[in-house]
């Protein structure tokens, strides 16, 4: 029998241990497989800082670095700098990136380092328990905005990749979901695209990921995978926001 489809070497053997319904697991398989198609392991470093996002570690068999929260962008950066010929990716969730570490992921995108960046929406802090992120959406409820997010108090939630499409730094910005099969092959072609744009010297890269958090969101998988199509998808439309220097709000 033909075989047309397996498990890619560059995923560790090893079971998912996110929450039922969470999209991080999906999201790490297709980097590990644009990584290994790409034949870029051996030379492949990531950066994982706190939250969720840490345990990529544990799954994609390549070489990586834990940082401080917020501080992954800048540490792959020193990598990156000092090692040139690697492949350097981080790894972050919306508290981190959006939040904590805002400063470093605007500035790494401006300057135009070399480097990938992976960014999970789930529009929560999720390993802290459910807190209200830079990305919640107006009126959802959280375990710090029990009567929702009320624009007048909490502001606006905050589109990343709008804004950092608009540095000259930036090479490649992408937003993608994973909750279509459709959906699934764009992301991968996506993922792959990042990772040329930094091998071909182009600039910074970075795909926006939207992600379920069925456990914070208090949903069941199914209920959260439609929430996010119902909620998130208008909200944050996916598509490539930044191909070398044009902007395009158009579905890859």
């Amino acid at each position: 029998m033909k075989v047309v489809f397996e498990r890619p070497k560059t995923l560790l053997e090893k079971p998912f241990t996110y929450c039922p319904g969470c999209h991080h697991g999906l999201a790490q398989r297709l980097i590990a497989e644009v990584i290994e198609e790409l034949g870029i392991a051996d030379r492949t470093i990531g950066v994982g800082p706190i939250g969720c996002s840490v345990y990529i570690y544990e799954f994609i068999d390549v070489d990586f670095v834990v940082g401080a929260h917020g501080r992954a962008p800048a540490i792959a950066t020193g990598i990156k700098r000092s090692l040139p010929d690697r492949v350097v990716f981080s790894y972050q969730g919306d508290g981190d990136i959006a939040a904590i570490g805002t400063a470093e992921i605007i500035h790494v995108a401006n300057r135009g380092e070399l480097i990938t960046s992976f960014f999970v929406n789930n529009a929560v802090f999720g390993m802290t328990g459910g807190q209200m992120a830079p990305t919640t959406l107006l009126g959802q409820k959280t375990k710090t905005t029990p009567l929702g997010r009320d624009p007048q108090v909490h502001g606006f939630p905050f589109r990343l990749g709008e804004c950092l499409s608009v540095l000259e730094g930036s090479a490649y910005i992408a937003r993608v979901a994973l909750t279509r099969p459709q959906f699934i092959r764009q992301a991968k072609e996506c993922i792959r695209k990042a990772f040329l744009t930094q091998m071909e010297g182009k600039g910074f890269s970075l795909i926006e990921i939207l992600s379920p958090c069925p456990t914070n969101w208090g949903m069941s998988p199914k209920e959260a995978v439609d929430w996010l199509e119902e909620k998130m998808i208008p909200y944050f439309p996916l598509g490539e926001l930044k191909v070398k220097g044009c902007n395009s709000r158009e579905t890859p």
